[in-house]
């Protein structure tokens, strides 16, 4: 029941998102996805005729991604509007999700980074929750000494799991254990595809070596496929899936006093409400701030 006159606040979830997908944005994004698909798929991609496919600088060249990475959180917030509460929240999320990644680094892929990318991406929705991640691994690697040519292409990663958490499903009913178990599901795959795709990444030059799980350029697409599914395996997998199953232990066990706490956040900063200004009790519009004598 409602007092006279209030209206009841429809359940949908946009409340909590302070960050949209805005036109310049949403292209951004789309530029810089379909950049990073060719960034990590040149090796299969590539013809053999062509000089791509044989150049030893490629994975370097594709590095350029950073500034269209910084390019896209530059467009997010302008075009969105963000004030001064979100990138409060912005700020704060990724310097927790900074502080987490020296706490897996070198340990057997246990990165406890992802549980909270996946969390804060579905609270506070894709277009947040691309510019969480990557900014948030930006972060981790001033942290850890991790800069490097690879760092571009683990910020678009990051972004793509933590956005991808955000364009879950998201009917005001899916709450509670239903809805941790929903996110468990999508975070262990999204944990194994992370390191799936970064091995893409590193495969044509780590792994130059005479070796069945070597790149080999020109050589036909499935052949190629067949050794960095091979290399995926005998160098990757021990770290893919320990970092799966840590992050689903941490979505069932913590992640709902996490994603009360983050909503609870999310309403009470009232993201994209109008700001209005009244004058104070007793105010005429005649008077004056006069200086003390």
């Amino acid at each position: 029941m409602t007092a006279r006159g209030d209206t009841p606040r429809p359940r949908t979830g946009r409340q909590d998102r302070p960050v949209r997908l805005g036109p310049r944005s949403a292209a951004a994004l789309a530029l810089v996805s379909a950049t990073g698909v060719v960034a990590f798929g040149w090796p299969l991609l590539a013809d053999s005729a062509s000089g791509l496919a044989h150049s030893a600088d490629a994975p370097w060249l594709f590095a350029a991604l950073l500034p269209l990475l910084l390019a896209v959180v530059v467009a997010t917030v302008a075009d969105s509007g963000m004030d001064a509460k979100a990138v409060a929240m912005l700020g704060v999320l990724a310097a927790a999700g900074a502080a987490l990644r020296p706490l897996g680094a070198g340990t057997a892929g246990l990165e406890p980074m992802f549980f909270l990318m996946i969390l804060s991406g579905r609270v506070l929705g894709p277009g947040f929750g691309f510019v969480l991640g990557a900014l948030s691994m930006f972060a981790g690697a001033l942290l850890t000494g991790g800069v490097g040519p690879w760092l571009p292409f683990q910020m678009l990663t990051l972004g793509w799991v933590t956005m991808g958490a955000g364009l879950l499903p998201r009917p005001h009913t899916l709450r509670g254990r239903r809805e941790l178990w929903l996110l468990a599901a999508y975070g262990a795959p999204a944990a194994m595809a992370y390191g799936l795709v970064m091995n893409l990444q590193g495969w044509p030059y780590i792994a130059g070596l005479a070796t069945g799980i070597s790149f080999v350029p020109g050589d036909p697409a499935a052949e190629n496929l067949a050794r960095f599914t091979a290399y995926w395996l005998a160098t990757s997998l021990g770290w893919d899936v320990p970092r799966a199953a840590l992050t689903v232990v941490l979505t069932l066990t913590v992640g709902g006093s996490l994603l009360r706490a983050l909503r609870r956040a999310t309403r009470r900063a009232a993201f994209g409400a109008a700001v209005t200004f009244r004058p104070a009790e007793g105010a005429g519009a005649d008077d004056r701030v006069r200086p003390a004598p």
